[in-house]
């Protein structure tokens, strides 16, 4: 098939992570493929892409095994349904892009019965679920790596895989604009600034939000003079306000509608939920302090499947606890505050974590768009 011939790939990504992911794959396919035809599930950036998305991407996006649980129905009821539409127009290509629990029973299910497929992000394996590998050896040609040490991890396992850089690294700058950003936020030069990132999702926000503004709370009779800044989704500020008001904290942290670059460029520290946040933070050279906390059968469970002392990201890649994690029940307002203020008080301690974060950022910086085009050519030549 030449370039100028029309392509058919199908593609699912269950949440804005994914469509963001997403969005970088087709700029390198569509400049690969011109007249590329998309369809499946995606968000806005697929969508200005010109996918054709069958279903909304927000059915997908729920977090946690209990979570999941109680819309097991109706997400297993799409999946039904959507691999029969596929196998009815059968793509040339299944491209799952993230979104684990969901993509990988249905690219198995659909190279089953010969149609290639591609999983966008390699489950973490190295993480929470070990046991994920002979899903992911029987559900894809191909695995899209966005860190270096995954694609032999693979290959140990019997599965291709290719790196192809973490996305967000190039859209990062290298040598962030504090000033630039606090003068957008309307933050002093000279304050020290704190960001709270709660999290993306209603589950996360609701576990962690009232935990961070406590956390602010106890930090301001410290230092009355601390600023905060807390992005939040726009669909969740209602609920977000509601516990600033009951916190303590209230009239103190400025709630941003979204602006989560922002308020990470203008920040000294940042308290942070576990997840994708943590990395843009260590691109950002920001000193953190993780936290998680979740349904507490569902943190259970997922201990059970840990391989390795790391939950955030700075610290799985760098091997080390380079900065603090605070799960769970250790995740107290007061454990919070102290931890994320003794980042404030050790300037040393900061620039060696800065210099290590700068070192993190050139690993990971590759041209994405084109490697993920190279690997899927060849996977389609194969």
């Amino acid at each position: 098939m030449g370039k100028d011939e029309q392509r058919r790939f199908a593609l699912v990504a269950g949440e804005a992570s994914g469509d963001l992911l997403a969005g970088l794959l087709l700029d390198g396919l569509q400049a690969r493929w011109p007249s590329l035809q998309t369809m499946g599930i995606g968000g806005p950036r697929m969508l200005a892409h010109g996918l054709q998305s069958w279903w909304p991407q927000e059915k997908l996006a729920v977090r946690g095994y209990i979570e999941v649980l109680r819309h097991y129905a109706e997400i297993a009821g799409i999946r039904r349904q959507l691999k029969a539409r596929l196998l009815r127009e059968w793509p040339e290509l299944f491209i799952g892009v993230d979104a684990p629990d969901f993509n990988l029973d249905l690219e198995a299910g659909l190279r089953s019965r010969g149609m290639k497929t591609v999983h966008f992000v390699c489950p973490s394996i190295w993480a929470w679920r070990a046991d994920r590998i002979e899903k992911i050896r029987a559900a894809a040609d191909h695995v899209l790596c966005i860190f270096p040490f995954e694609p032999a991890l693979l290959a140990e396992q019997g599965v291709q895989g290719s790196y192809v850089g973490h996305p967000l690294a190039n859209v990062i700058p290298m040598v962030p604009d504090r000033a630039g950003a606090r003068a957008a936020l309307g933050l002093a030069p000279d304050a020290q600034v704190v960001a709270l990132l709660p999290g993306s999702r209603r589950s996360e926000v609701r576990y962690l939000a009232a935990r961070f503004f406590a956390a602010a709370a106890q930090m301001l009779k410290a230092r009355p003079a601390l600023q905060f800044v807390a992005p939040i989704l726009p669909g969740l500020r209602v609920e977000v306000e509601a516990l600033l008001q009951a916190s303590g904290a209230a009239g103190r942290v400025q709630l941003l509608d979204g602006q989560s670059h922002a308020a990470l460029a203008a920040c000294d520290a940042t308290l942070i939920a576990s997840g994708t946040a943590t990395l843009e933070a260590a691109l950002f050279k920001r000193p953190m302090v993780i936290a998680y906390n979740m349904n507490a059968l569902s943190w259970r469970l997922m201990q059970r499947k840990q391989l390795q002392p790391w939950v955030g990201l700075p610290n799985i890649l760098s091997r080390e606890f380079v900065v603090p994690e605070l799960l769970q029940e250790a995740a107290t307002p007061q454990a919070l505050a102290d931890a994320t203020l003794a980042w404030l008080d050790a300037p040393e301690k900061t620039q060696a974590l800065q210099q290590k974060f700068s070192e993190l950022h050139v690993q990971l910086q590759r041209d994405t768009p084109t490697l993920c085009a190279d690997a899927i050519q060849k996977v389609l030549e194969g």
